[in-house]
């Protein structure tokens, strides 16, 4: 059975020291969340810098940093899904994440799409593949997996029909390499999430679900309205459908994870509205 998780990052803001992270994570798991997926930059000191690109993309990762995750999850009786580490780190020290990985009690290391990277070159792809492959078996070696975790970018063609995506899928070794899909950014880019989910199948390891809508304030000036993340159930992506697809392909968690635009504009409001629908479905 799938277990229900959220992602860290929506929590950066109410997890800045030690009482608001134990009491926020009380809170979501009296909401019904069994997991946290943790991010390595949330968990240790980061630069300013990259708390400032953060925060300029709308997912501050607050200043959580210094403090004991280990034990503040366990304590909330929280399980980790997964650790998300850059590629950078994870090449310089692949025993070091493994290391970690097994400390939080997570099965898996997740390497996300990479920055200043251009996806439509096909042997950029071909070597990114070629590193995901070399990491994910010393990985494998120390007892943890990787995934790949997409965002639109990889929807980019490196030829006529070809995505990087489909590259990445292909070059990537199944036993070394699988995948967390993130169904919110291809439904963005107006891609067929379900067809992805049916190309991954068992490859997919781990969802990440947000839903996609408007939470107009009043009358519009124009009849186009802005759409964001909201709360699951409240949007347009087929969610249903791909919960089906998901759990068929036996995914180990389900991961909520919404970026902003948050009802009443509480991170921990919008998680246990979409908690409900979680419960109700994932099973």
């Amino acid at each position: 059975m799938a277990r229900i998780s959220i992602q860290q990052i929506m929590l950066g803001t109410v997890t800045g020291s030690e009482p608001s992270a134990a009491a926020s994570l009380a809170r979501l798991a009296e909401a019904g969340f069994e997991e946290i997926e943790l991010n390595n930059f949330q968990i240790t000191s980061t630069p300013f810098l990259v708390r400032a690109l953060t925060r300029a993309a709308g997912m501050p990762t607050g200043r959580g940093g210094k403090l004991d995750w280990a034990r503040l999850v366990r304590d909330a009786g929280l399980g980790v899904t997964s650790l998300h580490i850059d590629l950078g780190s994870l090449k310089k020290d692949p025993a070091a994440v493994a290391a970690r990985c097994r400390e939080l009690g997570c099965r898996y290391a997740v390497i996300t799409g990479m920055y200043r990277f251009d996806y439509s070159d096909k042997g950029a792809v071909l070597g990114l593949a070629r590193s995901l492959n070399d990491c994910g078996e010393k990985l494998a070696g120390e007892g943890v997996g990787l995934l790949y975790h997409n965002h639109n970018c990889e929807l980019l063609q490196v030829e006529p029909g070809v995505r990087a995506y489909d590259v990445l899928l292909d070059a990537c070794d199944e036993r070394f390499v699988n995948f967390e899909l993130d169904t919110y950014w291809p439904s963005e880019a107006g891609a067929d999430a379900l067809a992805l989910m049916r190309m991954l199948g068992s490859r997919m390891k781990l969802w990440h679900v947000a839903d996609r809508g408007t939470r107009p304030a009043g009358p519009n000036m124009t009849p186009i309205l802005k759409s964001d993340s909201v709360e699951l159930g409240r949007g347009n992506i087929p969610l249903e459908a791909l919960c089906e697809q998901a759990l068929a392909a036996g995914v180990d968690a389900v991961v909520l994870e919404s970026h902003r635009n948050w009802v009443e504009k509480s991170p921990l409001k919008s998680a246990e509205i979409s908690a409900e629908w979680l419960r109700a479905h994932v099973r």
